[in-house]
């Protein structure tokens, strides 16, 4: 088996992070494991070990590259090692762009590779959020109100989109709409905080999406997909508690400033919340084409209504994410849960499916 990580994205030390932690659980005696890690600039690296693969970088994140004494054989971009289309199953922990969003599952399929997740239709349609919300509306799952831009529309006729934007009311949150880890969000208060908005987020995507806010708590629940063609499983819910000086839950309250961010697991919910949760976590998986799991967002009103906010087809993964401890708090352990997620994969037919 590969395990797939690093990438083009901004994602990229987050999916190394989840590479090193997933790497140490999977099970020697049943899985002979390649690493595979990608740079930024889209160069191959195969090795043995994560840590030697991807050393920290000058910001103290780990960054696989191909300097002085990288620990593994080196390709140029567009040059796939053997290695990936050899093997029995790939793990493609990659998240964000040119990866989790159909890219690399479509190099896959086109070789005839099984591989852990989403397939190319599921993993590109979560990953556009303005896409993501259309399908889930349709599907009777509670979405917020939003606007899409464009760059082109912005430079178009800022103010025609201004005027969109006001219609949400304020506050509200401007975001990529194909990007995560909470890269190029802002929460503004008027629209003379717009342009800049619009600025920061289009540095990750031309196109964006404005949100309005929703007031509730932040809570998140695992999905895998059934065993022998069950229904999906759904995890308990895990809450989301920022405090410090963030605002929302950014990148710097995820991965760099730990003391701001409590996971709660599980999150104390009533039985109502729980049915709900049951109900619409399947759905979404569903309407969307998911494949192998998922973790669900939701936001949770003062009245006890859950807000569906995104689902995540490669949730973060490193021990202490909120994914494998929702598992974990729903009976599967962390290597019992990568084991799932690849005897899954193991057992999916080649082809269209």
């Amino acid at each position: 088996m590969a395990v797939v990580f690093g990438g083009r994205s901004p994602e990229h030390s987050i999916s190394c992070l989840t590479a090193a932690g997933v790497a140490a659980v999977i099970d020697p005696e049943r899985y002979d494991v390649v690493m595979v890690g990608l740079t930024r600039e889209g160069g191959w690296v195969v090795g043995e070990d994560p840590l030697l693969m991807a050393p920290p970088g000058a910001d103290g994140l780990p960054e696989v590259t191909t300097g002085h004494g990288v620990g593994g054989r080196v390709s140029p971009p567009g040059q796939p090692p053997q290695e990936l289309t050899a093997v029995d199953v790939v793990l493609p922990l990659l998240h964000g762009a040119y990866g989790e969003d159909g890219t690399l599952q479509g190099l896959l399929e086109f070789a005839d590779v099984r591989y852990v997740g989403s397939g190319v239709l599921a993993s590109a349609v979560a990953m556009d959020k303005d896409v993501m919300k259309t399908l889930l509306r349709a599907a009777g799952v509670p979405v917020c109100r939003w606007v899409t831009v464009t760059a082109q529309q912005w430079k178009a006729d800022s103010a025609a989109v201004t005027e969109r934007v006001r219609d949400l009311g304020w506050p509200v949150f401007v975001k990529p709409s194909r990007a995560g880890s909470s890269f190029g969000i802002s929460k503004i208060s008027g629209a003379d905080e717009l342009p800049e908005a619009i600025a920061h987020a289009t540095a990750f995507d031309p196109k964006v999406i404005v949100e309005e806010a929703v007031v509730g708590r932040e809570v998140e629940c695992g999905v895998l997909e059934g065993v022998d063609g069950a229904p999906a499983q759904v995890s308990v819910l895990g809450e989301v508690l920022v405090g410090g000086e963030h605002a929302f839950y950014d990148f710097e309250a995820k991965y760099t400033d730990p003391d701001s961010l409590e996971l709660v697991v599980p999150a104390a919910v009533d039985a109502r919340v729980s049915e709900q949760l049951a109900r619409l976590a399947p759905v979404a998986f569903d309407a969307l084409c998911c494949e192998g799991l998922a973790r669900v967002d939701f936001f949770l009103t003062p009245d006890d209504d859950l807000v569906l906010n995104e689902v995540n087809t490669m949730p973060g993964f490193t021990p202490s994410s909120m994914f494998p401890r929702v598992w974990a708090a729903s009976g599967l352990d962390y290597p019992a849960l990568v084991d799932r997620l690849l005897r899954t994969a193991l057992s999916r037919p080649l082809g269209l499916r």
